[in-house]
Formats: C-alpha cells, structure tokens, sequence
C-alpha cells in the first residue's frame, strides 16, 4: 500500500531495481493512494524492501508478502540472474519480516502446545521401558518443540522483546510439562505393575543411553539450533528438523521422569543434564546462526539495543553451558577412565593366568563401578575363570587379587568364579 505522496519514489525505486510492477489506485477513502504489486526471487526481498523504506515505505505501511508459484517475464529472469551469484553464497533467505511471521506461524497455542508435549512425553516415556527404539522416535515426531526455541531466538536479533519472552516461557512450560508427563506416567505403570516387578530401568539400553552423557551431546544440540534456524531462514520446511530437536529433548525428559518415578538419582542428574545442556545449546546456536547470517531491527538506532540483547544473552548461554560442560566433561572423562581401567585389568588377568601355566582361560569378566557422579570408583571385578578339575579356586583369587591391584593401582574387591572344564 503506497502512502499519499510517495508514489512516485516507489515506482522510481522499483524502476532503478529493475522489478515488474503493477500499480493501482487505492479507493477506499484511508490514507493510502495507491496499490503495487510486484513479483521478486527469494533473494531479493529483504534487498528490494530495504530500497523501498529509503523511498518512504515504513514498517508501518500495508505489507503482504506471498508466495508464487510460477512468475513468467524476461525481466523477472534477468533480476533471479542478478542474485543468482549472491544466492550461492548462502545469501538465498527469507527477508526480516517474512522470517518473524514463520517464527510466529511455528508456535502453536498454549493448550495445543501443552497438548501434543504430554504426548510426546508420555509415548517416549513408554518407548524407553519398552526398550523400544522406534516407539522413541514416534514420539519425536509429534513434539511441537521447534518453535519457541527459534521465537527466542528471533525475538532477540530483531529487537522484539515480546516473541522472545514468548519463546523462552514457553521453552521452560515445554520442559516442566515433558517431565511431569514421564513422572507421573512412570509412576503410575509401576504402581499398577504394568512393567514386571523389580525392573531396573538402568538395564534397559534406551534408558541406560541418557544415565551418564558426554560432551559430544553438545554436538547434536548445535547441530539442531542451527538447522532449525537454516531451515527458517531459507524457507524450507522445519518439520523433520523439529524432529532433530525432538530427539535432543524428549527422550531425555522422559528418562528424567523415570529417574524420579524409580528414585534413581543418578538417572535424574544424568538425563537433567542433557535436557538442560540440549535447551541451551539449541538456544545459542541459533541465536549465533542468526546473527551471523545478518538479520538486524529494521530501524537502525534499535541495532545497538538488539546488539547488547545479543551480547548478554550469548554470555549467559554460553557460562551457563560452560558450567554443565564441566559434568559433561567429568562424564566423558570417566568414561575413558571405565575403559582403559577394564582393559588394564583384562591384560593383568590373562597374563597371570598364562602365567600360572595351569590350563586355566578367562571366560568372562565384569568391573562393577560405583557412586552417584563422576568419576566413579571401581568397587568389584568379577572374573570367570575356566580350569581343569583340581584347580584351587582361592589360589587363582589370591594370584588374580594381587596382580589387579598391582595393574591399576587401587585395592579393589575381587571375586573369581571357577567353572570347571574337562576336554576329551
């Protein structure tokens, strides 16, 4: 909708910008005088529009943009042409305005959004129990979780302080509700024993996923924030990247809300962990995404108060995640620890019994760890050991005892089982 007294600067813009337009007569009284209408490439909007606000089209002014399906003019080519070169170094983006109105489209309402979460929750809390690798991804699919991370985002680079607050209240509800959703499901199928009795969800290799995570989950919620952000800014669809930041929340909400059904402490510190590290990183990297691609405020003085929006709240992101890392980092480093301690004690053990030259193998061997956070202790080796009949199985634990403690250390409890073996 062009102004009274700007027509002619429009039309001298669009000219000098080389775009088809048509222009009409606007008749209804108000204090528009005339209607143009004009067909641009992806790439262009955000360009075309700012050259339009220098002519005097404020943010204020009628503006509707859609999508066409098809524009057939020479001179609609030679302007894709013009940003052919731009759009290949990733400069093919929605504009400003276009990329607020996705961010809004992407959240639901409260009810619905607090809706589709409880069920989200609810079947990924039931695909870990199952065991169920696939029932865990169902559950992805449907979690509306995408679009108050992005609002957030958005919110923040374009100065408005409202989609932004909107963003990061209903990323807390969405969180808050997952959780009690698994809690009170949980606890709800283990008071009805509608899972056998006595079942330790740890042994449960969904579950056992999300008790002890390490600093590559860092890896998958950046990954997420930044497609989800690609896929908004480009106008690709953002429902298989909703999926993406699905799988970086939900399973992990759910495994909490088994952790405190259970009362296993160390799953709730384990899996809280990871929904929170995910929350933030997806938060920051899109917010870095963004700002880095170049979105602005449309007015320029406003830049300076979205910089220093931008600024606090990446240092903030940014210590926040630094202070989890130190328990991803600490998970991570156990993790090795676990490994080369088993390994350690697997090589201690097979060389003293081909030292013993008494015919004796190892069959099996388990290093149980304990504790409630990294680094865990290692509390009992349990060592399977074949033997010819006549063997003294104490004096295989005694020889065995000693050369682990030697091997790793540290005093630890050692039990040895001896399975008689007879080969004809």
């Amino acid at each position: 909708m062009i102004p009274a007294g700007k027509r002619a600067a429009v039309v001298r813009a669009l000219d000098e910008e080389g775009v088809d337009y048509v222009v009409t007569d606007e008749t209804s009284g108000r204090e528009y005088t005339a209607v143009a209408m004009f067909p641009l490439p992806v790439a262009a909007v955000e360009p075309v529009l700012e050259r339009l606000r220098e002519a005097g089209i404020d943010e204020s002014t009628y503006t509707v943009i859609v999508a066409a399906e098809t524009v057939i003019s020479r001179r609609f080519e030679a302007l894709e042409e013009e940003y052919t070169e731009e759009s290949e170094r990733g400069g093919n983006r929605i504009s400003r305005e276009e990329l607020q109105a996705k961010a809004d489209g992407l959240a639901s309402g409260l009810g619905t959004y607090v809706l589709m979460t409880v069920i989200s929750a609810v079947i990924a809390t039931a695909g870990l129990l199952l065991d169920s690798p696939a029932t865990v991804v169902g559950s992805m699919v449907i979690a509306p979780l995408i679009g108050p991370a992005m609002s957030a985002a958005v919110g923040t680079v374009v100065d408005d302080e409202e989609m932004f607050r909107r963003g990061v209240r209903m990323q807390v509800i969405g969180v808050v509700v997952a959780i009690g959703a698994a809690t009170l499901f949980a606890f709800a199928v283990r008071s009805l024993a509608l899972v056998p009795p006595g079942i330790d969800p740890l042994a449960l290799a969904e579950v056992s996923e999300r008790l002890a995570p390490n600093v590559l989950v860092l890896v998958v919620a950046i990954g997420a924030g930044i497609a989800g952000i690609v896929s908004l800014m480009t106008g690709v669809s953002a429902a298989l990247v909703g999926v993406m930041i699905a799988v970086a929340l939900i399973p992990p909400a759910a495994a909490v809300g088994i952790g405190i059904a259970f009362q296993i402490p160390r799953l709730v510190i384990g899996a809280g962990v990871i929904v929170a590290v995910n929350v933030l990183s997806i938060n920051l990297s899109a917010l870095v995404m963004l700002w880095y691609e170049g979105y602005r405020p449309q007015r320029w003085f406003r830049e300076d108060e979205a910089r220093a929006a931008f600024l606090k709240r990446v240092a903030v992101l940014v210590a926040a995640i630094a202070v989890l890392s130190v328990f991803l980092g600490g998970v991570t480093y156990d993790s090795y620890v676990a490994s080369t301690t088993e390994a350690d004690i697997r090589t201690a053990v097979g060389d003293e019994l081909d030292a013993m030259d008494s015919g004796t193998e190892l069959i099996e061997l388990e290093v149980e760890r304990g504790g409630t956070l990294p680094p865990l202790d290692t509390e009992r080796v349990v060592v399977t050991v074949g033997a010819p009949p006549g063997v003294s199985a104490e004096e295989v634990a005694r020889a065995l005892d000693r050369r682990i403690g030697t091997a790793i250390g540290e005093d630890v409890q050692v039990e040895v089982r001896l399975v008689a073996v007879s080969r004809a």
